[in-house]
């Protein structure tokens, strides 16, 4: 096609001089040359006669560089966890390649399958369109009588270092976060903890994830060591882990309590207090100004379970 005179190259309209781009994400020239020689961060395509320019693809990749350093990643792993941009967008729709190499032991491959569709879609999506489906799937399996705990162990395993390396902890904030994340005493099922944790950090919001089986008077020491009072999501996977001492413990630091998990569904401690039912609830409660502690939240349709 002919470019009239005077008129912009359509190419270089979507195409960026390293200084530019350096002054779009506010780092140094030198840093962007370091990480393209070092990890092969930058321009992917050359063309002889000209400069190395960035397209709108190798932006997208250093700005997601950028955004996973300043969140407190290290370099090598950051870089790791941005190239995955460089890969094809996975179709949405198909858990079976999970299910797969979780089936077959394929750590490596399992690992790469979530990262690519964590780096292109998000945290929320991809829990809900390819996690849940994969362990819906696992679960049938079990009840089937065929095992499968190991199945289960290793996506587990996968999608939580695959939210570790892609989505890190918000660790460059002021002051201390707002939201603690904890399992009540003696509740293992921690995955969807971590789930949340990386969703409220790709919204900015740092949460302070306690981990599994945290003890009443563990949580409420936990909670008195802070300066101001927190919002405290418990969650509890069976009614046996949803007990009024975690609430207590919580409440006694006067912070809000937010219930989630299937735990809480039949137990009579829940009454007057809201119940987080999906992934989406939780972070759009936890993500607004104020987050209120008291009523109950509507049926929801994309559980966290």
């Amino acid at each position: 096609m002919t470019v009239p005179p005077g008129a912009p190259d359509p190419e270089a309209v979507t195409e960026f001089t390293v200084g530019v781009v350096a002054r779009r994400l506010g780092v140094p020239v030198a840093t962007l040359r370091s990480w393209n020689q070092r990890y092969g961060l930058g321009p992917q395509r050359h063309r002889p006669g000209r400069h190395r320019h960035y397209t709108e693809a190798d932006l997208a990749v250093v700005t997601r560089m950028v955004e996973l350093v300043r969140a407190g990643a290290g370099p090598a792993s950051a870089a790791r966890a941005a190239r995955v941009l460089l890969e094809p967008a996975p179709p949405l729709d198909d858990a079976q390649p999970v299910i797969t190499a979780a089936e077959h032991m394929q750590a490596a491959r399992l690992l790469g399958v979530i990262s690519v569709h964590l780096a292109h879609y998000g945290v929320i999506v991809t829990w809900n369109q390819l996690c849940r489906p994969a362990f819906a799937e696992i679960v049938a399996n079990q009840r089937l009588g065929r095992g499968y705990i190991d199945v289960e162990h290793i996506l587990s395993w996968a999608i939580t270092t695959a939210l570790h390396r892609g989505v890190p902890t918000l660790t460059d904030l002021p002051g201390e976060p707002e939201i603690v994340l904890a399992c009540t005493g003696g509740e293992q099922h921690v995955l969807p903890l971590e789930v949340l944790r990386a969703a409220l950090a790709e919204q900015g919001r740092p949460a302070l994830l306690l981990g599994a089986s945290v003890p009443p008077e563990a949580l409420a020491q936990a909670l008195t060591r802070r300066k101001h009072p927190a919002t405290v999501v418990l969650w509890s996977q069976s009614e046996s882990t949803a007990v009024g001492a975690a609430i207590a413990a919580a409440e006694s630091s006067r912070s809000a309590v937010l219930l989630a998990g299937p735990g809480w569904e039949h137990a009579d401690i829940v009454s007057g207090r809201r119940h987080l039912d999906s992934l989406d609830d939780a972070v759009a409660a936890l993500v607004a100004t104020d987050v209120p502690a008291h009523s109950r939240a509507s049926d929801g349709t994309n559980r966290m379970t």
